[in-house]
């Protein structure tokens, strides 16, 4: 039997899909970004004359704290990930990107795929990363 969900308080996805489906002891995250609840975006900064400022460390860090935020819906963590594929609009924030990873995982976490995509649902989106979590590792964890 598998389990789909919605998260309150995280963005509805723009589409009908859920946050994350668990599957036994899999929970399949869905492309996830830094969109907020009120359709804004984390990382993303606009001047009175329009000039748009996009952040992808901000932007990076957003999409990794939803995605917790999924996963604790679903009583895993960011330690239950097992594998991370990464859409990256742009290569040359393969650095700012991969500065913030490190930030919350070493080479003992996820194993991960970059790949540069062409565009992603809005202009303001650098990064957009699905997931895959094993509930498996919270038991031996505890």
């Amino acid at each position: 039997m598998a389990d789909a969900f919605l998260v309150e308080g995280k963005a509805k996805p723009r589409g009908r899909f859920p946050h994350a489906k668990v599957v036994g002891d899999l929970i399949f995250v869905s492309g996830t970004s830094s969109r907020r609840p009120d359709n804004s975006f984390e990382g993303v900064e606009v001047d009175e004359m329009g000039v748009t400022k996009l952040d992808i460390k901000a932007q990076t860090r957003a999409v990794l704290d939803n995605i917790r935020d999924i996963l604790a819906a679903a009583g895993a963590s960011l330690e239950d990930l097992v594998q991370i594929t990464t859409y990256l609009v742009n290569m040359n924030d393969f650095g700012g990107y991969n500065e913030v990873y490190a930030e919350y995982f070493d080479e003992s976490g996820p194993t991960r795929t970059t790949v540069a995509v062409h565009q992603l649902p809005h202009p303001h989106l650098l990064i957009e990363i699905q997931a895959v979590a094993c509930l498996a590792t919270v038991s031996t964890r505890r």
